[in-house]
């Protein structure tokens, strides 16, 4: 986390005319993205360390509206894609989507800034992700010219090899399970346990009440 603010803060100083982050500014927390496990797990893990639980229950109800709304919006991107949309105009359209993040307060601050998403921390200055160039509509960065570059792919290659070690060092039975990404809104609303982690069986479903034999009369 540390690493990240120090690379944002460089870009800031180099390009202060061009960098337009202020408190109260969350542009970035319109944009859809995914984690990867060890993201979530700890986005997770800081939720419930940091939020009231008097709190959570509205926070929680929040993500899972955006959860809905992002599922929604997956599934019109899958469809589209099998109907032979090309892929570099459906991730085009994805980045036009804004769905207001659960964690996005009513004076327009984040709930948890201090552990909030490299993605989010990223947000402002120029990134590339596949091969392809973006950055905030709000900044003052123009097309053609040469900056400093975040490049995200790497960094969220680097997580998903975190993401595989966890899953190893934890022994868990779902392999696949460091492969997933999923919203910030997910993370907020799932609960981690040791059977969504792939560490014990769930368990049998408890059975229903016995019908009692009716008497002869």
């Amino acid at each position: 986390m540390a690493a990240s603010d120090a690379a944002f803060d460089r870009v800031r100083k180099a390009h202060s005319d061009c960098v337009k982050c202020t408190e109260g500014c969350s542009d970035c927390c319109l944009a859809i993205f995914d984690l990867t496990l060890i993201e979530a797990l700890y986005l997770n893990h800081r939720f419930k360390q940091k939020i009231a639980p008097e709190a959570r229950a509205d926070l929680q109800e929040k993500a899972n509206r955006a959860d809905r709304q992002i599922a929604k919006i997956k599934r019109r991107a899958h469809e589209q894609l099998k109907a032979g949309k090309p892929e570099a105009e459906i991730l085009a359209d994805l980045a036009r989507e804004r769905v207001r993040c659960p964690l996005l307060n009513d004076r327009e601050l984040c709930d948890l800034y201090d552990y909030r998403p490299l993605t989010c921390r990223f947000y402002g200055i120029p990134t590339a992700i596949g091969g392809m160039g973006h950055t905030c509509g709000k900044s003052g960065f123009k097309a053609g010219e040469t900056y400093p570059t975040v490049n995200l792919d790497t960094i969220h290659a680097r997580l998903q090899e975190i993401s595989a070690e966890l899953v190893r060092d934890m022994k868990s039975r779902f392999v696949g399970l460091a492969d997933m990404l999923v919203p910030l809104s997910f993370a907020l609303i799932n609960d981690y346990d040791e059977v969504y982690l792939g560490l014990k069986e769930e368990p049998p479903p408890e059975p229903g009440p016995k019908r009692g034999k009716k008497r002869r009369q």
